[in-house]
């Protein structure tokens, strides 16, 4: 409907969404849009319409043909989430000709179809809603967006798959690339598997090329045994500083000949990559294969760094690489995006104390088990129990240690069941065992993931549906006496069962790395409640951060299996390469700004962005906001006592002004003039 009916010197337009019947279903969205034309009139509104689909290219053409036909200062839509179409709608009133930012979307989806079932209350609420947004769009004003180019270079922290494979593509399209890893060599947990399910590949072989291409590449400069200090800067123009720590070994004169290491004397378990369950040097590289091939010295337990004596390593070098006076660096590079793909840690088992674990010496981690299948691990790829010698005639493995638990991490970890069957195939071909897998529920959901399932089945592994609820050597017959009792009630037979095995592996949840806080703190970006960094939306930018700029991929974001891992480094790298072709990116303009006349310089705003946009001038006593890391959230605007700092498209006005329009204070105002 079309009305002339306005004293208010905007005109506006209303557009009610059906959005099918997501909204219709509850609201009665035609009488909304004829109330809005008729009782808003007096507010500006001279065109109001319903229409099915609103964010569809003819939903969209209605309003460009509106604004330009009925000449619209202003557009309000009811719909859906700013979240998902306030951009749409923006632009559609870009393409008519009218300034993006005098278009309003308010939420008759979410806040009020979705969490209402009386639907007379849920139309006159949307009434509320769209006479808040109507009496706020009123106070918009024209903005354009901020403008920032985009420095060409990318640091990527974390040397795992998903950094590797975001690395080299960014890499291999001509841009320089700084990839920062805290391990001596990149690989992460990959390079410590045998074979990666549902194929059955060899981990090491389909790792090392892209590790060794990563290690070559011309525009990759690889930082390992280092980690970021400091990040300062914003999308386009970060300063990072890095701490490359000291390896105690002159990398320009180092061969990788290894023959530090074989004659080092102090020999130490290895808990990082062999688990535990093998040795190392004081000097030392990972792995074989490790990138780059340089040993690193161990300082905390050298035998020179505590007594000051051995130098073993530096008398047989016969390039004279050892270097015990070396330090550690600073260095800083300057790089327009950041991808954070710094992986996960293990659940430690030994917190359900109930499996045994540390207590009962053939109860395995799941990572301890990858070790004993890998060709290069410490029993060269023979599955035996702790004695190194004895083979099992009976294996259980348990799903979900960890992971979908009150206790622990109320989470899938995704790779389990997949992990417990690959591990199962292993004990039956390498050692002809019985093999038990206990499980809550199967989840085999992608590619091939179910084929191999069936697979295992086929094998003869034997299925236990139910958690189990202890492992214990207390033997209770002549046949459980020196083995291993998993406790569990099969819920499928309907009752209680002692099986008797001589190994248990204990497939781990996938947990955040223990200082995913501190580091999501250091680059300005956040944790969900379980500690995995916090996406920009679940669905449809699952890469992308609430900072401009920094970019998420792989295990940070949650529990994930290396195709997933892979995918989203690479699609990662594709969002920054769009816009390091396009060299500048259009930053919101919804930003906070600080009347410096008012700032009394009492710091309180300081210490509380959540995306350290806030400088302090010392020397004149007044704070800043530096607008291209601002994101508008508005929490310095409400910790300010002096009123000194407002947000552009926030300002008092329009929300003082929209919550009148969603208490309907005109429509109140209108009825006393009428009494009096």
């Amino acid at each position: 409907m079309t009305t002339e009916k306005s004293e208010n010197k905007e005109r506006i337009g209303v557009y009610v969404c059906h959005c099918g019947s997501n909204i219709a279903g509850i609201v009665d969205v035609q009488d909304v849009a004829e109330w809005a034309g008729r009782d808003l009139a007096e507010r500006g509104v001279v065109v109001s319409r319903d229409y099915k689909f609103m964010c569809s290219s003819l939903g969209q053409e209605l309003i460009e043909k509106d604004i330009q036909e009925e000449g619209l200062t202003r557009v309000v839509v009811a719909a859906c989430s700013p979240h998902l179409h306030e951009a749409t709608f923006r632009t559609a009133c870009s393409r008519a000709g009218l300034n993006p930012y005098l278009c309003e979307l308010v939420s008759i989806r979410e806040q009020v179809s979705w969490v209402h079932t009386d639907k007379e209350a849920a139309t006159e609420k949307s009434k509320a809603v769209l006479s808040g947004g109507v009496e706020r769009v009123i106070h918009h004003e024209p903005l354009e967006p901020l403008h920032v180019p985009i420095h060409p270079a990318t640091l990527v922290v974390g040397g795992g798959i998903s950094g590797i494979q975001a690395a080299l593509e960014i890499a291999d399209a001509g841009f320089p690339v700084y990839m920062v890893e805290r391990e001596p060599s990149i690989g992460g947990h990959m390079a410590q598997f045998d074979k990666t399910f549902p194929t059955l590949d060899c981990s090491a072989c389909i790792l090392t090329p892209k590790m060794v291409s990563v290690g070559n590449h011309p525009n990759i400069n690889l930082f390992t045994w280092s980690e970021v200090e400091k990040v300062d800067g914003y999308v386009g123009n970060f300063t990072v500083t890095i701490r490359k720590k000291a390896r105690y070994i002159k990398t320009e004169l180092c061969t990788g000949c290894g023959i530090c290491q074989e004659k080092c004397p102090k020999k130490l378990i290895d808990d990082v990559y062999e688990a535990g369950l093998g040795y190392r040097k004081a000097v030392y590289t990972p792995f074989p294969q490790a990138v780059p091939k340089y040993p690193v010295i161990d300082r905390e337990n050298c035998t020179f760094f505590q007594k000051g004596t051995c130098k073993v390593c530096q008398k047989f070098c016969p390039t004279d690489a050892i270097d015990f006076e070396q330090e550690d660096e600073l260095i800083t590079v300057q790089v327009g995006n950041i991808i954070l793909a710094t992986g996960f840690d293990l659940f430690d088992p030994r917190k359900v104390s109930q499996y045994g674990y540390g207590r009962l010496a053939n109860v395995f981690s799941s990572l301890e088990f990858e070790r004993l299948t890998n060709a290069a691990g410490p029993t060269n790829g023979n599955i035996v129990l702790r004695d190194g010698v004895t083979t099992p005639r009976a294996v259980g493995i348990i799903h979900c240690v960890g992971s979908r638990d009150r206790n622990f991490n109320n989470y899938c970890s995704v790779i389990c069941c997949m992990q417990s069957l690959k591990f199962a195939h292993l004990v039956h071909e390498r050692t002809g065992a019985t093999v038990y897998n206990f499980y809550i529920d199967m989840r085999t959901a992608y590619k091939e993931y179910d084929e191999f399932y069936q697979r295992i089945l086929e094998e003869g592994t034997l299925f236990v549906r139910g958690k189990v609820a202890e492992v214990t050597g207390a033997a209770r017959s002549p046949g459980e006496e020196g083995r291993l009792i998993i406790q569990v009630e099969d819920t499928l037979a309907g009752k209680q069962r002692r099986i008797p095995v001589d190994m248990v592996i204990l497939s781990a949840a996938l947990q955040p790395r223990y200082d995913a806080k501190e580091v999501a703190h250091k680059f300005g970006i956040s944790c969900s409640a379980n500690g995995w960094y916090i996406e920009k939306h679940p669905k449809l930018d699952p890469v992308a951060t609430m900072t401009e700029g920094i970019f998420i991929a792989g295990c940070v974001q949650g529990p994930k299996d290396i195709p997933t891992s892979v995918s989203q480094g690479a699609a990662a790298a594709a969002r920054i390469l769009g816009r390091i072709q396009q060299k500048e990116i259009a930053l919101e303009p919804v930003r906070a700004s600080v009347d410096q006349d008012k700032c009394s310089g009492c710091r309180i705003c300081n210490s509380m962005c959540p995306f350290n946009a806030i400088i302090f001038h010392e020397d004149r006593m007044v704070t800043e906001v530096n607008p291209a890391l601002c994101q508008g959230c508005g929490t310095c605007i409400a910790a300010c006592p002096a009123g000194a700092i407002s947000g552009t498209g926030f300002s008092d006005q329009q929300i003082l002004a929209q919550i009148e329009g969603l208490l309907m204070v005109n429509f109140e105002h209108a009825r006393v003039a009428e009494l009096g």
